[in-house]
């Protein structure tokens, strides 16, 4: 004998009983509540099948398995994105790091509490270190970020006129802009410091990308030296990684380093500006046959430079006297001065004295 089949429920009924589904997945349902729901998906079958999905989406949110996305999602669900429809304004390519990194520290600085805002951070440079907490790192990045942005004609965030830093000082720019910042925001909550310091850097992006192509070209005066703005933006993302890094052991927060792309143009600007450093070091300019180092790179932005040892601006020489093979993270670190250049794992053929020469020119590259 079969068994009777229940007739269908009216329109209304069904979409009530139907509404329950979330919750009997969740086994948030009172009990009455769940014996109507089971009744109807014995004789429903669409529900029944929707109610075996959502019990499968419950079983995944109770796993055991952290859901954490892996830090490369969110670049390739962009890329997917951007595949399908092309952003209205596109950020340019050696503007991409600075976009990123600035995004990350925000992140980073959102989750922060308010006894982690009052840590310090210790921030290394070739001169010594400060010890800011992370408003006042954000004042930092701030008062450099607005060398760019007033290139562009942007509002500068330090104003009024400032005091003549010491003659000896080539940092004397960016040294009294900082403080300056953290003078003028030091009684201000650091959640509003932040809203400044961001508002900053999406009006960077927003301008750059306008620019189109000759934005690149455009000379950033940081007062001890000039560059153009591809190089610039660059070198802006680099000094946001480090000191996001900074504040994120201050308080103990994980964090991750620039995506490969964004690292190798890292490598590349510091690989460039390294003969400036090693023409700043003494007994460089010295007679001798001009020299070149080989640097290799390994890691995720795997890559080899040519550095001439002698003579800055000009071509390197044809053979390399030496070789230093290392990790591109490690070398990124020892050029902020995050590094001690004698005890660096590093990998080196020919001669001896030549990577040192490099190895410690490194750090110079860094500044306050």
């Amino acid at each position: 004998m079969t068994a009777p089949v229940a007739a269908p429920l009216p329109p209304a009924e069904h979409e009530a009983v139907r509404g329950l589904l979330g919750a009997w997945a969740l086994d948030a349902c009172p009990a009455d509540e769940a014996a109507l729901l089971e009744r109807h998906l014995a004789d429903c079958g669409p529900c029944a099948a929707e109610a075996a999905r959502l019990r499968d989406a419950a079983g995944w949110l109770s796993a055991d398995e952290p859901l954490d996305p892996a830090p490369e999602l969110r670049s390739q669900v962009l890329e997917s994105c951007l595949v399908r429809r092309a952003p209205l304004l596109r950020v340019p390519e050696w503007a991409a790091p600075y976009s990123a990194e600035t995004a990350k520290l925000d992140a980073l600085l959102r989750d922060l509490g308010p006894a982690e805002w009052l840590e310090r951070a210790e921030v290394p440079w070739h001169g010594g270190a400060e010890h800011w907490r992370p408003a006042e790192v954000l004042c930092h990045l701030a008062a450099v970020d607005g060398f760019v942005g007033t290139a562009y004609g942007l509002a500068d965030p330090v104003s009024g006129e400032l005091p003549d830093g010491p003659a000896d000082n080539p940092w004397a720019a960016i040294t009294t802009r900082t403080a300056w910042l953290i003078d003028a925001h030091g009684g201000r909550a650091p959640e509003a410091v932040r809203a400044l310091w961001r508002e900053q850097t999406r009006a960077v992006v927003h301008t750059v990308s306008l620019a189109g192509p000759a934005g690149a070209g455009v000379e950033v005066d940081y007062g001890a030296f000039r560059i153009p703005a591809r190089d610039a933006l660059v070198d802006r993302a680099f000094e946001c990684w480090i000191h996001a890094d900074d504040v994120a052991r201050a308080v103990d927060y994980p964090y991750e380093p620039p995506s490969a792309p964004h690292l190798r143009q890292m490598i590349d600007l510091a690989a460039r500006m390294l003969p400036a450093a090693l023409g700043g070091r003494p007994g460089a300019g010295s007679a001798r046959p001009p020299r070149t180092l080989r640097l290799v790179i390994e890691g995720p932005a795997a890559g080899e430079w040519l550095i001439p040892l002698d003579t800055p601006g000009l071509p390197a020489a044809a053979e390399p006297v030496a070789s230093l093979v290392m990790d591109g993270l490690e070398f990124c670190y020892l050029a902020a001065a995050h590094r001690d250049p004698d005890r660096m794992p590093v990998g080196q053929d020919g001669d001896a004295a030549a990577v040192r020469e490099v190895l410690r020119a490194a750090p110079l590259l860094s500044r306050p």
